[in-house]
């Protein structure tokens, strides 16, 4: 293993998978991170971490933190990887959790990310996404975090395909509800078969959205972020969801979606985006549910690693 002397700190996108009819597939990073910093405590035996942020008071603070757990899968267990020492490791979130915001995914990036440095002194950053789509076992929410930007992915044989998309990077609004909705709760809601209609219908959206989004084609997006795979079994679970929906519509929106798999919504717009965070909030409190919303730039830059070189 690589000996490190100072401290490594791992930067993560926050990311919106899915895009509407883009299920699995297709995701954007957005300027929303996640810090990560590890310090090496040579004359120790164990791992202490310290949660800052968003989560702080219900993240845990042991080795059964995400960040953790993955590091030490990734680098072969607890005894290897405290053989050469223990770490601290200290977790700067600014991406809510459960918030459809991919949180979980920059935790599994950071600990496969500290791992390779730990391992190498460097980051190759196509087996970091490899590692990482395995763990979270589709690949739309860890490539754009990975790359940045806009990314189609798709996995083939346990590697990983990414196309970054050059776009003209929108301002969005994100609204979360303060409402329980697991991502595992969330895929057993999901048929597991479709009919040829809904994947056609799927299929043709898809590649338009990503068109949309790409140029800035506002009209288009509009008229194709429609999904049949997964929001129309997800959304009636979220108390408020629908009228959220259709209020950031009403208030100038181009286009809603789920984001990832909720229970946030993303809102693409234009304009007005405090009046459509607003509205959307207003919208989850009448049914109850307090809600929170951020105005947001999708953004070009992936996961970064302060001191150490970030290869292909």
């Amino acid at each position: 293993m690589h000996r490190l002397e100072d401290k490594v700190t791992v930067r993560v996108p926050a990311t919106s998978a899915n895009l509407g009819p883009g299920f699995d597939c297709v995701g954007i990073a957005l300027d929303l991170w996640n810090h990560f910093e590890l310090y090496p405590l040579p004359d120790a035996r164990d791992i202490v971490v310290e949660n800052h942020g968003e989560g702080a008071s219900e993240l845990p603070a042991d080795a059964s933190h995400l960040v953790v757990q993955t590091l030490l899968e990734a680098l072969g267990g607890w005894d290897a990887t405290v053989a050469q020492g223990g770490w601290r490791i200290v977790c700067h979130n600014q991406v809510p959790c459960r918030s459809g915001l991919g949180s979980s995914s920059t935790a599994v990036l950071a600990g496969v990310t500290l791992a390779q440095v730990i391992r190498h002194g460097e980051v190759h950053l196509s087996e970091i996404l490899a590692r990482a789509a395995r763990l979270e076992g589709h690949p739309d929410n860890v490539a754009p975090a990975v790359y940045g930007g806009l990314v189609v992915a798709a996995i083939k044989d346990h590697s990983v395909f990414v196309h970054p998309i050059p776009v003209v990077h929108p301002i969005v609004t994100v609204c979360v509800p303060d409402f329980h909705f697991l991502t595992h709760y969330a895929r057993t809601l999901v048929p597991d078969h479709v009919s040829r209609a809904d994947t056609i219908f799927n299929m043709g959206r898809a590649l338009l959205v990503v068109e949309s989004i790409r140029t800035g084609n506002d009209h288009l997006l509009a008229e194709v972020m429609e999904d049949r795979l997964h929001e129309p079994f997800r959304l009636p679970h979220i108390p408020g969801a629908a009228a959220a929906k259709t209020a950031a519509l009403e208030k100038g929106a181009v286009a809603v979606c789920l984001s990832g798999a909720g229970p946030g919504l993303l809102a693409f717009a234009r304009d007005h985006h405090d009046e459509v965070g607003r509205a959307m909030q207003a919208a989850f409190e009448t049914e109850g549910v307090t809600a929170r919303y951020w105005v947001i730039r999708a953004c070009t830059s992936g996961v970064m690693v302060e001191g150490v070189a970030c290869k292909p």
